[in-house]
């Protein structure tokens, strides 16, 4: 018999802020999280807009030598998972006791390969890169940093399915729970923000040039929107099957109710409508629901022309004349990438749990397609008790997450 799969804790650390509460606020008021950075305009870059986040202080809370094997992403990614543990009332004790996994999406390490590689161009000598460097260099660094440290020993897998691996990680994590596998996996999505790891989007022109007005950039389905927004951080989502909630005393504050994939088959980085539809269908038809129950849709749409009409096109054939009202949270926070399928599934949480809808920021003029969802471009207060969110990723990867309110 399959396991009701519960979320127990969240954790969050991004441009809206370092904590559940600090996101929460910036998602009510509608607050941006992009601005202009030089240093990316001296470096030769067409767009210096980015998401803005502090690089956390982990002396005295890891040892160094901890610390050294960490990349900036692991970095989010650790004060994010401190904060969904918390809450999800797991400790050190449980981990002994149990195999916790962790499934988390992360799909590149560009700082770390580019300094090793800098090193040993310069000094000729591979001894001077570092220790810490092959573990910070590695796709899968956020899962061995982590899984170390906390001395998790369930599954221990990184998930890099491009902008959607934060979402697949759930997704997948579920699954394992579902079928008894796994009682409880750390999930989410981690990306790195320096200018390395963005530095070739911004060479094919996919980042908006509105320079001037950094906070109106990221324009998710308005018909003015020039290209995405850069943005990362770290977001951690505690899952696990119903009875060990219930046996742990743990809270219970969402379900995990159904999760939908697909690949497009088609191009490595112009999506399709089809694609995005089957992943939709997917989980509606896991989840077992009336489509007419769903009360919200977090839009994947990352502010480029033919994603975001793709994306339109795709919700109005699956949802048909139900209209929940659509926003994208890139408009505030830019496009998140691996970490985006985690974090949504966060923002969109915390404004079901407080009963708002945040507002589709710079939503000024729709589009052809997008004028036929309900796009509120200001915050709207709405009781809803089931969601639907959206990742899709280049070379056609969906993933579609149902959640619950519990």
């Amino acid at each position: 018999m399959e396991k009701k799969v519960v979320i127990t804790g969240m954790g969050i650390y991004s441009c809206l802020g370092k904590n559940l509460d600090e996101v929460r606020a910036s998602l009510y008021s509608g607050k941006s999280g992009i601005v202009f950075d030089p240093v990316r305009k001296e470096m030769g870059f067409r767009s210096a807009l980015t998401a803005s986040i502090e690089m956390p202080e982990l002396k005295g809370l890891l040892s160094r030598n901890q610390r050294v094997y960490m990349p900036e992403q692991a970095k989010y990614a650790y004060m994010a998972t401190c904060e969904a543990l918390a809450n999800a009332r797991l400790d050190a004790e449980y981990f002994e006791q149990h195999e916790t996994g962790i499934l988390y999406g992360n799909d590149s390490s560009a700082d770390a390969v580019v300094k090793s590689v800098d090193t040993m161009r310069e000094k000729k000598d591979t001894t001077l890169i570092g220790s810490g460097a092959i573990f910070q260099s590695m796709n899968s660094t956020v899962t061995m940093n982590l899984a170390c440290i906390f001395k998790l020993k369930g599954i221990n897998l990184t998930i890099s399915g491009a902008c959607a691996s934060g979402s697949h990680a759930i997704g997948l994590g579920a699954l394992l729970i579902r079928n008894g596998l796994q009682e409880c996996v750390v999930c989410g999505g981690a990306q790195e923000v320096n200018p390395y790891s963005i530095g070739s989007f911004d060479g094919i022109s996919a980042f908006s040039v509105r320079e001037d007005e950094p906070t109106k950039a990221s324009r998710p389905f308005d018909r003015d929107r020039d290209g995405l927004v850069p943005g990362g951080g770290a977001a951690t989502v505690i899952i696990e099957s119903y009875e060990s909630a219930v046996r742990r005393g743990a809270p219970v504050i969402g379900e995990v109710c159904g999760y939908g994939f697909s690949s497009n088959g088609d191009h490595i980085s112009v999506p399709n409508v089809a694609g995005p539809v089957r992943s939709l269908q997917m989980a509606i038809r896991e989840a077992g629901i009336d489509i007419r129950d769903i009360g919200y849709v977090n839009a994947h749409a990352t502010s480029t022309p033919v994603g975001d009409r793709n994306e339109a096109k795709a919700i109005l054939q699956v949802f048909g004349n139900h209209k929940p009202e659509t926003t994208s949270t890139k408009s505030m926070t830019g496009h998140e990438m691996w970490m985006a399928g985690a974090s949504e599934v966060i923002y969109s949480m915390l404004m079901m749990k407080n009963n708002f809808v945040a507002p589709n920021l710079n939503f000024e003029n729709p589009d052809e397609d997008s004028v036929h969802l309900n796009i509120p471009a200001v915050r709207v207060e709405k009781q809803f008790d089931l969601f639907l969110s959206n990742s899709f990723g280049f070379g056609g990867t969906n993933s579609t997450l149902v959640i619950r309110n519990v």
